[in-house]
């Protein structure tokens, strides 16, 4: 039995059951069924039902946004953007998809040789619970509409969200079976790998949980694209508009409750403007407001689980413990519910928590560097390579920074990192493999077909 948990006040939501060995075994044949017929549907017909997909969520956002507000505690304001961002994902890929999978002549002494691409099938996703809908939809719209057809295994915490999303699909008129959600808890996963029907995988979560995955996956000799942890730094060189910089930097690191694989989580700040920018980021930390995330002031909701804040609290202590001074925060509050407040930590040094793993929460790690070399050294000192950001005024210095220097997947100049399906996004080291979005994204799940006519 899965149960639904308001993080805000340890309210039960909902419960529901899970699928036995057999039910799962019936989802996977159906999925792989609707396939056969799925592969054959054009991608304008497949276009119409992915643009209805997009405006049954738009028409139903506060519905949906409601839910995820209750199921795992980002706010109101944010849980509607991400609605809306799904929309636009789905509206993207039906525009675009045709164009990014047609055959590509390549010019060779044959009549004819060009390149083809073909879905593989039946596609598993295992999604977190952090973005209960945009995770999921930045799968899903181009794996569907490149032809195959999509099994959810989501987050245990968030199985509302999840059969919501089903529903969306449904009342957008998809055929029978092309996206089905499974309720079966992280264990049974394998199973699910093991069977010859699932023809790929696609993971967010933890590096633990994408390692296995993989080994699985593996031994069935199955793709997968994998997007993990992240310790993002956020360079900020002496040539920054600080007042800017710091408020954008509070901004990331406080995205959806701070729990982002994307969200800034360490700020490395040169010695020349240090002290400045660490008055600046303390100022605007403390003036967000964390309380309740259905109103339209509040900066900060709780944390997802109460156990993920308690984790969170240790790191800190941890770090305290090994030196780091906190500035801000640092407690658990008093109250029922999951709640953190923001968190500044400062002196991180190399062995804390702070400086080398994940603070998936709204706490910041404020490190000072000598310079922009030994910044962007400090950066790099993390076996995450997710996002990355620098400040400066320089463009073309930070464009040069941001393009050769910083170890990441995704690197951004004067803004925080965002995802975006024009663009891929994936991560390098052990934030994972892979990309989604993009053309590169919808490219994942297909055979790369070779087709030669002499």
């Amino acid at each position: 039995m899965f149960k639904s948990i308001n993080p805000a006040n340890g309210e039960m939501i909902s419960t529901y059951s899970q699928h036995d060995r057999d039910e799962v075994k019936a989802i996977i044949d159906q999925t792989h069924n609707a396939w056969l017929k799925w592969k054959e549907i054009s991608f304008t017909q497949r276009a119409e039902l992915m643009d209805k997909a997009a405006n049954v969520l738009l028409e139903e956002k506060e519905k949906y946004g409601r839910l995820m507000v209750l199921e795992m505690g980002k706010t109101m304001k944010e849980a509607m953007a991400e609605v809306e961002k799904c929309a636009a994902c789905c509206n993207y890929y039906a525009e675009h998809a045709e164009a990014f999978l047609s055959n590509e002549e390549i010019k060779t002494d044959a009549h004819a040789s060009y390149i083809a691409y073909n879905p593989l099938g039946v596609v598993l996703a295992v999604m977190p619970w952090n973005f209960p809908f945009w995770q999921v939809f930045r799968f899903a719209a181009p794996a569907l509409m490149a032809g195959n057809t999509a099994l959810l295994k989501h987050a245990s915490n968030v199985m509302g969200c999840a059969m919501a999303i089903e529903e969306v699909f449904q009342k957008a008129g998809f055929p029978e079976n092309v996206f089905r959600t499974m309720r079966i808890p992280g264990s049974k996963v394998a199973d699910v790998i093991e069977n010859p029907l699932v023809k790929a995988v696609t993971l967010t979560g933890s590096v633990g949980a994408g390692s296995a995955v993989a080994k699985k996956a593996g031994e069935m000799i199955k793709k997968t694209v994998l997007e993990l942890g992240g310790s993002d730094p956020y360079v900020v060189l002496e040539d920054a508009d600080l007042e800017y910089a710091a408020e954008t930097c509070v901004t990331s690191r406080l995205i959806n409750g701070g729990q982002s694989c994307i969200a800034a989580k360490r700020f490395i700040i040169v010695e020349d403007v240090y002290d400045k920018f660490e008055k600046l980021f303390l100022e605007k930390m403390e003036a967000k407001k964390m309380g309740d995330p259905f109103a339209n002031d509040t900066d900060l909701g709780p944390q997802a689980q109460e156990n993920l804040r308690d984790e969170l609290h240790e790191q800190v202590l941890k770090s305290i413990e090994k030196g780091a001074k906190c500035l801000l925060g640092g407690y658990i509050p008093d109250q029922k519910g999951a709640w953190y407040p923001p968190t500044v930590l400062v002196d991180v040094q190399p062995g804390m928590p702070a400086y080398h793993e994940e603070l998936f929460g709204p706490v910041a790690a404020l490190i000072r560097a000598k310079d922009e070399t030994d910044a962007i050294r400090i950066a790099n000192d993390s076996v995450f390579g997710l996002g990355a950001a620098v400040f400066t005024s320089d463009i073309p210095r930070g464009q040069k920074i941001a393009e050769e220097k910083l170890n990441a997947g995704c690197c951004f100049v004067n803004d925080f990192v965002k995802s975006d399906p024009r663009l891929p996004f994936g991560g390098i080291g052990e934030s994972g493999y892979g990309r989604e979005l993009s053309y590169l994204g919808i490219r994942e799940f297909v055979n790369v077909k070779t087709v030669w006519v002499k």
